[in-house]
C-alpha cells in the first residue's frame, strides 16, 4: 500500500471541527498528524479526537511547516491570515486546501495563485457547495449545453436572521466583510462555475448596516452585540461580464424577507433555464410548449459504503486528496477562486464610493 499522505490542520475551530476533520478522518489514504491553533486547547482537542499517538500540537503555524514529513496543509483560520499561511505552506513544499473565501483582498489572492505556480504545489479553496448533488447535476446540464448561452443569472445567499455571533465573523479587520464575503462568496462561486465565465467587466454594489444596529434582536444564533457588529448585515451587487452576461448577487445575514435561499443560483440561457429554489428545476420550450422539470435527486448524499453516506464535505475531501495522489487538477481551481475575490472586493469598493468599478480586459 502506498504511503499515507500526512496532513496538518492550521486553525482548529468550527470549520475544521465541523467539516475538514470529520471528512479527512474517513479517508484511508491520509493520516492527520499535526494540529495548530493559537488557542492550544483547541489543537489539543482536535488531536485527541482525530490524531494518533505520534500526532503533534502547535501554537505557531511556522513551526508546523518546518516538519518536512507533512504533505498537505488545510488552512482553517480567519480570512485575514489565509494568504500569509497558504503562501508559507506552499513555499514549504506542501499542497494546500484553504477555506473560502480565498483571501480578504484580490492582491492577496493573486499572490496565492502565483505561489502555487511558482512552487508547483496544488492549491484549492473550500467551496464545498460545488460538491452537492444538485450542484453537480446542474453543472453537467450546463456543460452538455441544455441551457445554451447563459446570459443572465442570480446568485442567492439570503438569510432572514442567522447572524453568526461566534468567533470573528463580525470583525471586519479579521474577515474583510460580512455576509457578502462569508456566504455571498459561495453563491457567486456556484454561479460563475455554472456559467463557466470568469471574465468580469464591471460591478455596482451596495451594502447595508440596518438590522445590525438593533439590540436584543431575534437571531438563530442568539442576539448580537451592535457595538461589535463592524461588518454589513446585507449586500447586493450587479455584475456585468465581458461577453455581455449579467449576474445579480444578493446576500444577507439579517433581512426582513421570507425569500430565503443560501448558496444557490438561478440561470437563464438561450435554450433553457434552471433554478435551485424548490429542489433543482429545469425550464424550457419543447415542440412549441413550455415545460418545467423538477429533477428527481435523492437526499443529497451518495452511497459511500454500506451503512454510511458520503456527504458533500466527504466528497470534497476525497476528490481533493485524489487530485494530489493522481496529480490531476482539483475541482476548485485557484484562478477561479481569485476571480470570485476580485468581484467581491470590487463590490465592497463600489458600495463605499457609490460608483461602478471596472475591470481591465
Amino acid at each position: 500500500m502506498a504511503r499515507k499522505l500526512k496532513i496538518g490542520i492550521i486553525g482548529c475551530g468550527g470549520i475544521a471541527e465541523g467539516k475538514h476533520l470529520p471528512s479527512l478522518s474517513k479517508l484511508e489514504q491520509v493520516e492527520l498528524t499535526a494540529f495548530c491553533d493559537i488557542i492550544a486547547e483547541k489543537a489539543e482537542k482536535a488531536k485527541a479526537e482525530y490524531g494518533g499517538e505520534d500526532s503533534r500540537v502547535y501554537e505557531d503555524y511556522r513551526e508546523l511547516l518546518e516538519d518536512q514529513k507533512i504533505d498537505v496543509i488545510h488552512v482553517c483560520t480567519p480570512n485575514s491570515s489565509h494568504a500569509e499561511i497558504t503562501i508559507a505552506a506552499l513555499e514549504a513544499g506542501k499542497h494546500v486546501m484553504c477555506e473560502k473565501p480565498m483571501a480578504k483582498t484580490s492582491e492577496e489572492a493573486k499572490a496565492m495563485v502565483e505561489a502555487a505556480k511558482r512552487t508547483g504545489k496544488k492549491l484549492t479553496i473550500g467551496y464545498n457547495n460545488r460538491f452537492r448533488q444538485d450542484s453537480r447535476h446542474l453543472k453537467a446540464v450546463c456543460e452538455q449545453g441544455d441551457l445554451g448561452d447563459i446570459y443572465f443569472a442570480k446568485a442567492h445567499a439570503i438569510r432572514r436572521r442567522a447572524v453568526p455571533t461566534w468567533g470573528v465573523f463580525l470583525d471586519e479587520e479579521k474577515q474583510g466583510g460580512g455576509p457578502l464575503i462569508d456566504i455571498g462568496t459561495h453563491a457567486l462561486d456556484l454561479t460563475l462555475w455554472m456559467m463557466n465565465n470568469y471574465k468580469p467587466k464591471a460591478v455596482l454594489g451596495t451594502t447595508y448596516f440596518k438590522l445590525g444596529q438593533k439590540k436584543n434582536a431575534a437571531n438563530l444564533f442568539g442576539s448580537w452585540d451592535p457595538e461589535k457588529f463592524t461588518v454589513e448585515d446585507s449586500a447586493f451587487g450587479f455584475i456585468t461580464m465581458q461577453n455581455g452576461a449579467t449576474i445579480s448577487l444578493e446576500s444577507s445575514w439579517a433581512l426582513n424577507t421570507l425569500d430565503v435561499d443560501e448558496a444557490k443560483c438561478s440561470l437563464s440561457g438561450t435554450e433553457g433555464g434552471a433554478d435551485m429554489k424548490e429542489g433543482l428545476r429545469i425550464n424550457g420550450e419543447n415542440l412549441g410548449q413550455l415545460f418545467t422539470t423538477k429533477v428527481d435527486l435523492n437526499d443529497g448524499n451518495i452511497a459511500f459504503f454500506e451503512g454510511e453516506q458520503e456527504t458533500e464535505a466527504d466528497l470534497e475531501a476525497r476528490l481533493w486528496i485524489d487530485s494530489i495522489i493522481h496529480d490531476t487538477p482539483p475541482l476548485v481551481k485557484p484562478q477561479e477562486a481569485y476571480v470570485v475575490t476580485q468581484i467581491l472586493e470590487a463590490l465592497y469598493e463600489s458600495a463605499k464610493t457609490g460608483k461602478a468599478v471596472y475591470f481591465d480586459e
